[in-house]
């Protein structure tokens, strides 16, 4: 697990020393950075406006920008909304989007010649997979975005990951005081649920930006993150992809369009998946528990002059998975599902890529790694529901569906998709060899029995009068 659920805490670009920080962000126009977007000062014993609140508060505000801070403010603590302040996520975001990433890529808007490549790299990729798995293409259009086009159309995505958990985080809020205290207190914890959203709010749309500096494409973490049936690639990503590996930028583009229409196939053609992955999610967030009593703590001390404190209480830890069989198996169906999934993505973009291009085994091996290092899949769960993906999960998922390819062919293999309790589980990810062979179940006349019963038909209880006049011939004739 994580030790730093949702991310809160300083990101990893945020000066230590604030003057020094403040005169570097004056001279490269950074402004104000998006972990701290407020201005919001620690009133120090013996710091700048330790005798006064509103210095506390405001005192690393240029005062030009001091309105705005107010308006700012205003907005944080009048927000009434869900458990996160999604339209503060998103100006988040997209403040993180225009700072750059650390290696000093700005975003920039994507030219025709780029959206042309990508276009004809995800049709050129289509008709190689054609080759290597029998679902059909599941790609009705492909884009080009920018990174902040990016950010704008999985927003709604992260919203449906996210809310779940913290959605419990709120109601703890609401449930730290006594019942007979809570009407007194209302104001106080309205205003900490506002500012709880904005943190929620604030944190996850510096991950979300920072996400957005790495991803190449929609579908990165396993998850179908933009609309459905349109490939997206983002050309600034991949050229940073493939800078220092020495591959020509074609078959870079080539692969990782591979990737995004393999991804597109699987999530268009296995309907029940999306939702399959998305409750599992949701599962894994109601294990999740708070610690009230630190909880408790926050409320008991909470300074509305210092609202940092309550980003610094929700940084110690106070998220924590129950440890129950139910828990554990939200974790295990969460983890073994999105190994699934990219496992047969990396295998059967490797069954098309291997033959065509000389630098697939390069790039398999450098996605691998990517992942297994902390790339933005692990990176992405870590930091908004406090989980990390165990990549070996991902190796051996890969090998189970190559096994499986070898031994009943691409539609043997495919056919698994067929019905969510025909798919590998952990315990086979373990023993691939035992399920590649083990017989499998045959679903279709179930589904063809419950089809019959939801229409009428002779399953659902009517006599099969053939059958009747037959026994009662044979009953004759003894």
């Amino acid at each position: 697990m994580s030790d730093t659920p949702f991310g809160f805490g300083l990101p990893p670009e945020e000066p230590e020393n604030g003057d020094e920080g403040k005169k570097k962000d004056q001279q490269s126009g950074g402004g104000q950075g998006p972990a701290n977007p407020f201005g919001f000062g620690s009133p120090g014993a013996g710091g700048p406006g330790a005798d006064n609140p509103l210095a506390a508060m405001f005192g690393s505000i240029n005062p030009n920008d001091l309105g705005a801070a107010f308006q700012q403010l205003g907005q944080m603590l009048s927000y009434e909304g869900g458990p996160v302040n999604w339209d503060m996520a998103k100006q988040i975001a997209r403040q993180t989007v225009a700072q750059g990433t650390q290696d000093g890529t700005k975003d920039a808007s994507v030219g025709p010649g780029e959206r042309s490549a990508v276009e004809e790299a995800v049709r050129l990729a289509d008709l190689w997979l054609d080759d290597a798995t029998s679902l059909p293409s599941g790609a009705g259009s492909a884009v080009a975005w920018s990174r902040a086009e990016w950010v704008e159309a999985t927003l709604p995505v992260w919203k449906e990951l996210v809310d779940p958990v913290a959605e419990r985080v709120g109601a703890a809020m609401g449930d730290v005081l006594p019942e007979e205290m809570q009407a007194m207190a209302g104001p106080l914890i309205g205003m900490m649920r506002s500012m709880g959203g904005a943190m929620f709010g604030t944190q996850i749309g510096q991950a979300v930006g920072v996400l957005a500096g790495e991803v190449v494409g929609s579908t990165d973490i396993g998850l179908p993150l933009g609309p459905a049936g349109k490939a997206a690639l983002l050309p600034l990503n991949m050229a940073a992809f493939g800078k220092d590996l020495g591959i020509p930028e074609e078959e870079v583009r080539l692969y990782l369009a591979l990737r995004e229409a393999a991804h597109q196939r699987l999530f268009a053609h296995v309907p029940w998946l999306r939702s399959h992955l998305f409750g599992a999610v949701e599962g894994y967030a109601r294990g999740i528990k708070v610690d009230t009593a630190k909880l408790e703590d926050v409320v008991g001390q909470f300074d509305p002059q210092n609202p940092e404190e309550l980003q610094q209480a929700l940084q110690q830890g106070m998220f924590q998975p129950e440890d129950t069989p139910e828990q554990k198996a939200a974790l295990a169906r969460l983890e073994t599902a999105l190994a699934l999934v990219e496992g047969w993505v990396d295998a059967v973009v490797h069954a098309a890529a291997k033959p065509r291009l000389s630098s697939a085994d390069a790039l398999r091996e450098t996605l691998r790694r990517r992942r297994a290092t902390g790339g933005p899949a692990e990176q992405t769960f870590a930091t908004l529901i406090g989980l990390e993906l165990r990549p070996r999960r991902l190796r051996d998922a890969s090998r189970l569906w190559a096994s499986l390819t070898d031994a009943r062919g691409v539609d043997g293999r495919d056919g698994l998709w067929a019905h969510p309790d025909m798919l590998p589980t952990a315990s086979d990810l373990d023993d691939p060899d035992g399920f590649v062979h083990r017989e499998q179940l045959d679903f279709s006349e179930l589904d063809k029995m419950l089809g019959e019963a939801a229409s009428g038909g002779p399953a659902a209880g009517k006599p099969d009068l053939k059958k009747d006049d037959d026994d009662s011939k044979g009953d004759t004739a003894e």
